[in-house]
């Protein structure tokens, strides 16, 4: 199975939090998974913890190679970055994944992570989904003490209301 690309600085186990959450599911294949999740304004109808989404440079609605986009999600206003944006192609991973953050550079309330999602076709007709992401700065501190974790928890409802959408599409 594939792995997470991880860029410097973002590799866990060396950033204050991080999280992963992965499903394996049948009956769905990549490209019926792909527009859910890289239609961002798609989110909300799935995810209740997205919220606000906006595109600048006058790009979207669908995630590119470098676009800039906002969404609030986790009581954060985050504005994010594509830094990998690889399609479903039959044979290799669906891979999407953005750097993210909120506050000024250098205030205590500023908060840097790279949220990653493979989605990747297994033997026996199997879909497996994985979202990981690495957080940088105090509120990453706070929240990897958090318990019950509202990572973990919060990526888990994405991953099952990002399946249930693409089964209820699929039954349309």
């Amino acid at each position: 199975m594939s792995d997470i690309i991880w860029p410097a600085g973002y590799v866990p186990g060396f950033t204050d939090n991080y999280c992963s959450n992965e499903v394996i599911v049948t009956g769905l294949t990549a490209e019926e998974i792909w527009p859910f999740l890289n239609i961002p304004s798609r989110w909300p109808t799935y995810y209740a913890n997205s919220a606000d989404i906006r595109f600048y440079d006058g790009k979207g609605p669908e995630l590119t190679p470098g676009a800039r986009f906002y969404f609030s999600t986790f009581g954060f206003p985050v504005e994010a970055q594509v830094v990998e944006h690889v399609p479903p192609v039959k044979g290799q991973a669906a891979r999407v994944a953005w750097h993210g953050w909120a506050g000024e550079p250098g205030a205590e309330d500023r908060l840097d992570v790279h949220h990653a999602w493979l989605i990747e076709e297994l033997s026996g007709g199997r879909l497996r989904i994985l979202t990981q992401e690495t957080q940088c700065g105090k509120p990453a501190q706070d929240l990897a003490k958090a318990q019950p974790n509202p990572m973990i928890n919060g990526h888990q409802d994405w991953l099952n209301g990002l399946v249930q959408a693409a089964r209820l599409a699929k039954q349309s």
